[in-house]
């Protein structure tokens, strides 16, 4: 029984995998707005029925595919990081990776940074894998003797109490300077990648890989991290 019962758990684990790389497929083709359960059945040669049985709904769909994305590019960022590297290295190699991982699975990327899906409200399962990328880069600071050359200014009550509530979620105590700086530097990184990605630096610095390369060691200066590694 436990043989079987095995074999049946592989067998839907892989057809869960077609139903996902098809998704995918579609993704590239017709977006996420144009995304169809009934489409990616008839793709794969099963029924609607069937395919319900996997996924109830498109959002259910939606939100494994939103998971699975937000955990790939995590993982391309904690790989990156060599826990052996200077602090330096280690911050560039991670916002190499998750360049590199946007450049190499675009409509993914464009699913989880790119416009919002209307109707679409993404669920508490989905936070815990967004923030992988944030979490890698808090190791780098934690493990950095950090040196911030300049003070902000007092903080509004609100966001000292924001930054506060994300002191706990990542569970080290940055500081508000630094946790403040973190968030820009974090929203840097895939500001000036969406800006790649979805053509707004033709005309400019396109190609882009002097322009982050040099906005990578910017916001690690603006960190804190020492540029002597």
């Amino acid at each position: 029984m436990a043989a079987t019962q095995t074999a049946r758990e592989r067998a839907r684990a892989e057809l869960t995998r077609e139903i996902k790389d098809e998704a995918r497929r579609q993704l590239a083709e017709v977006g996420a707005l144009g995304l169809s359960l009934r489409a990616v059945a008839r793709e794969l040669g099963m029924v609607s029925s069937a395919l319900y049985r996997y996924f109830a709904s498109r959002e259910q769909l939606l939100t494994a595919l939103i998971i699975d994305a937000y955990d790939a590019v995590g993982e391309a960022a904690e790989a990156a990081g060599d826990p052996k590297a200077s602090p330096l290295e280690r911050w560039e190699a991670i916002w190499r990776a998750v360049r590199a991982w946007a450049k190499a699975h675009p409509h993914e990327y464009a699913l989880i940074y790119g416009s919002p899906i209307p109707g679409y409200q993404a669920p508490q399962d989905t936070i815990t894998p967004a923030g992988r990328v944030a979490f890698a880069l808090v190791a780098v600071l934690r493990d950095a003797d950090l040196r911030v050359e300049t003070e902000v200014g007092e903080m509004p009550v609100e966001l000292l109490d924001q930054l506060d509530a994300v002191t706990q979620i990542l569970k080290v105590n940055l500081g508000p300077e630094t946790g403040s700086r973190l968030i820009m530097a974090w929203t840097q990184l895939f500001g000036m990648i969406n800006f790649e990605l979805f053509g707004q630096y033709v005309g400019s610095v396109d190609p882009s890989d002097a322009f982050f390369a040099h906005g990578t060691r910017q916001m690690a200066e603006f960190t804190g991290i020492k540029m002597t590694g």
